[in-house]
């Protein structure tokens, strides 16, 4: 009996339903802010597993604290390993949960102004990292420039992100908690 070949991992923009822009650039840390009309899909930009959900917004802007800056957010784990990151939604679909498994392209929440995003035009945080223990928010929010990657599937094209995810896991080294814009 032979091994079937590897499924090739497919990739999608994550905003759906909407005209959308991404930042090619980002403050601080690697990331990008995909502006998009309040209401716009959110969705998982691969197949994979819901990681982690916020669906409480406790950001305050006297104390703009790091872990309350994405207001709701969903992150899933990809079938290739990579962490996927949405935050300032301004909904979280019914059903989306830690662990549950999702399809590239299906609906996670919807676009918004939760956290830190109360004071800008509406949009999607986007971010991609390694998979982290939960409350590792320095990490979630972003760890690699995903420009390059929503530019791709943006035009349709598949791009992985998981060699450059290794290598900049690799030269991250140890993690000794939030490193910049904590």
């Amino acid at each position: 009996m032979t091994t079937p070949p590897p499924v090739a991992t497919r990739y999608v923009f994550p905003v759906g339903g909407c005209r959308s822009d991404a930042s090619q650039s980002h403050h601080d840390y690697p990331a990008s802010d995909i502006f998009a009309d309040k209401g716009c899909e959110f969705v998982s930009p691969v197949n994979g597993r819901v990681d982690e959900v916020t669906r409480v917004d406790t950001w305050n802007k006297k104390t703009n604290v790091g872990p309350d800056r994405g207001g709701l957010s969903v992150s899933v784990v990809g079938v290739d390993g990579v962490r996927y990151y949405g935050s300032h939604l301004s909904a979280i679909g019914a059903g989306i949960k830690p662990g549950l498994v999702v399809k590239a392209g299906q609906k996670l929440g919807l676009t918004g102004k939760t956290g830190s995003a109360q004071v800008t035009p509406p949009h999607l945080h986007f971010g991609i990292s390694w998979p982290t223990p939960a409350g590792h928010w320095w990490i979630r929010r972003g760890a690699v420039p995903p420009q390059t990657f929503l530019n791709a599937w943006h035009s349709g094209r598949q791009l992985s992100p998981v060699s450059l995810v290794d290598k900049t896991r690799r030269a991250y080294g140890v993690d000794r908690g939030c490193r910049s814009y904590c």
